[in-house]
């Protein structure tokens, strides 16, 4: 494993602490942001970019949410299919259930379109033209040659299925290790040329994430056409 791919693990695990809290602390919690507010729901389709070589954040959350589509390259996507293959169950049993709710994908932002993901996800939702709820991201822009890709990527799950800024947007979660200053500004201009995009509050996060810790998360929207 390399210094990025470590470094992009270490942060899943943090955000993945977090997400725990998120779930399962009482609902008048303060911490209980996504959930309390109906970001995330047990109905919720979720697409993550840059799941990582252990997709960690996918194992832990697609049990308490409709379902999980974990993407990466495809080198990195094969540690975490290669570790469901290993865990499989019988499909009577709960575990089944569960793990059947989680999917792996190989996704290229530079290469891969995403217009072939509505066939994938239509079997998720009772619905002809299903879409992404949420698109989550972990430590994913740790240099300046992945922002266009990335925020490309963003704009096309956020259009799946004729969402709109107005009409049942896409949400997207962004979880970030705070290396290069520079980078993280060139990501946050590029980011909001498309997007209406919040700060979560460090005292909605918890204690990893909150402020001197190294993290922050932002959520966008993307803007409609007379915005941009």
């Amino acid at each position: 494993m390399d210094c990025g791919e470590q470094a992009s693990t270490m942060a899943s695990q943090e955000f993945l602490l977090q997400m725990d809290e998120v779930i399962d602390v009482d609902e008048a919690s303060p911490q209980n942001f996504f959930m309390r507010n109906a970001v995330i729901d047990a109905e919720s389709t979720v697409l993550e970019l840059g799941c990582g070589v252990s997709g960690i954040v996918g194992l832990a959350l697609a049990p308490r949410i409709g379902s999980y589509l974990a993407t990466d390259n495809m080198i990195n996507i094969e540690g975490p299919k290669k570790h469901r293959s290993k865990t499989k169950t019988t499909p009577s049993s709960p575990s089944s259930h569960k793990a059947s709710k989680l999917k792996f994908l190989a996704l290229d932002w530079e290469t891969d379109a995403v217009e072939s993901l509505p066939a994938l996800l239509a079997h998720e939702k009772d619905s002809k033209k299903p879409k992404v709820d949420v698109v989550l991201a972990c430590d994913c822009i740790y240099n300046e040659s992945l922002i266009r890709p990335f925020t490309r990527t963003c704009e096309d799950l956020c259009r799946l299925a004729g969402a709109t800024p107005t009409n049942n947007p896409t949400i997207c979660i962004i979880a970030q290790q705070l290396r290069s200053p520079d980078v993280f500004e060139a990501w946050l201009i590029a980011f909001m040329r498309s997007f209406r995009v919040w700060r979560v509050p460090y005292n909605l996060l918890s204690d990893g994430l909150k402020e001197n810790s190294g993290y922050v998360v932002h959520v966008g929207i993307l803007r409609s056409d007379l915005e941009i």
